[in-house]
């Protein structure tokens, strides 16, 4: 994807979703990883600049974000509507966040692992980056433990429980499916566009 498209598609999703969001504290909550990835994505571009396709999945994880952050995840209008359909309980776009949350770092960690010789062995590569993914989405399920602490009941639409018991764990749980079905999926693709590179800037790249 062209920088300039990928910018242009960033910034106009960043003000829509900032426009009149739900709730201001969860809007901040949520589209506050995706300006953070943005800004490490823009600052490394040069000294490590990745693939495509890392870049096309950051861009839509960080349009998820940006979504969930305008309508709160509890609210977003589609999954009120496929919740109708399908019989949900709740509005189930939380699980497609963490989902992403899975899915896309772990081609990012995938990356820099390849490209930079760290763990050699399909297997291996495979269990690092799984464990990677899924010790982050433990770690995100402590801080929106530690926000709610601190904010009490003005964290209740970041946390986006909806009443269900086994949220945090469902959670960590779609994030490893996410990441395992990103190495199923994409790990061919994602070769092809890595020897692309280093046949453009060289064998360290």
């Amino acid at each position: 994807m062209h920088k300039l498209l990928w910018v242009l598609i960033f910034t106009g999703c960043l003000i829509w979703s900032a426009y009149h969001p739900k709730d201001p504290m969860t809007w901040w909550l949520e589209v506050l990883p995706a300006l953070l990835g943005a800004l490490l994505l823009a600052v490394t571009y040069r000294r490590f600049t990745f693939t495509r396709l890392v870049y096309g999945l950051a861009l839509v994880h960080c349009v998820i974000l940006m979504i969930g952050g305008h309508y709160t995840y509890a609210e977003v209008p589609f999954f009120n509507t496929l919740g109708d359909y399908f019989g949900w309980q709740r509005n189930n776009y939380d699980k497609l966040g963490h989902f992403a949350q899975g899915f896309v770092p772990a081609m990012v960690v995938r990356e820099f692992v390849v490209r930079n010789h760290l763990i050699f062995g399909r297997l291996w590569q495979f269990v690092f980056i799984t464990s990677f993914c899924l010790a982050f989405s433990a770690f995100y399920e402590l801080i929106e433990w530690w926000v709610a602490a601190a904010t009490g009941e003005g964290a209740e639409a970041f946390l986006g429980t909806q009443g269900y018991a086994w949220d945090t764990q469902s959670d960590m749980a779609f994030a490893l499916f996410g990441a395992t079905s990103a190495l199923l999926l994409l790990s061919g693709i994602h070769n092809r566009q890595i020897e692309q590179k280093r046949s453009l800037y060289g064998r360290t790249q």
